[in-house]
């Protein structure tokens, strides 16, 4: 993946910040029939096979998704899981759950058996979303994020410059370059 190969090739420290796409999603989630009306059955085939392409580019899964779910309480307990030892695989394990199997990441019971999945403590991550204890963060997130100027996903961003969409590594390699990271001696 290109995020794991700028890791590698260059000393730089990758933070996820998160960002309020479709925030007024509702916890059912929303059919993209209903999310893009008026789209064509052509133009939503066209929009699905270009994500697999760049989704296979990658390396990732990539299925027919045919709704969209509000991603407020999975961004909460990801960040959650970035404090945790091992956290990071429930990050792998939203993106499966959502991308590839359709699954509603904005339901509370769907998030814990994530984390549980992700070798994670069901008990602790189903108080962490009860509790909401990392709301504030992600409203950090979504404020640092409009600041920015964020409008879409992924948004790469480093010493004040930033690329937006799924982007070529070559260009989140310049992206590097033009903001000074110290390249790695591999």
């Amino acid at each position: 993946m290109r995020i794991e190969k700028l890791k590698a090739n260059y000393d730089i420290v990758v933070n996820l910040v998160h960002f309020p796409l479709h925030a007024d999603t509702p916890a059912e989630g929303v059919s993209l029939d209903v999310l893009f009306p008026g789209s064509k059955a052509a133009e939503r085939a066209a929009r699905q096979e270009r994500m697999m392409g760049l989704m296979e580019a990658e390396g990732l899964p990539y299925g027919e998704r045919t709704h969209t779910y509000n991603s407020r309480l999975a961004q909460e307990l990801g960040k959650w899981a970035d404090t945790q030892e091992g956290g990071a695989a429930l990050h792998d394990a939203i993106y499966k759950a959502y991308f590839v199997e359709g699954k509603n990441i904005g339901d509370l019971e769907t998030l814990v058996a994530l984390a549980q999945s992700a070798g994670l403590s069901a008990e602790a991550a189903r108080k962490v979303l009860s509790e909401r204890s990392f709301k504030d963060a992600i409203d950090e997130d979504w404020s640092s994020s409009r600041k920015a100027g964020v409008t879409g996903v992924p948004t790469f961003a480093a010493g004040g410059y930033g690329v937006v969409g799924a982007q070529p590594y070559e260009v989140l390699e310049e992206l590097m370059t033009t903001a000074g990271a110290k390249p790695r001696n591999v």
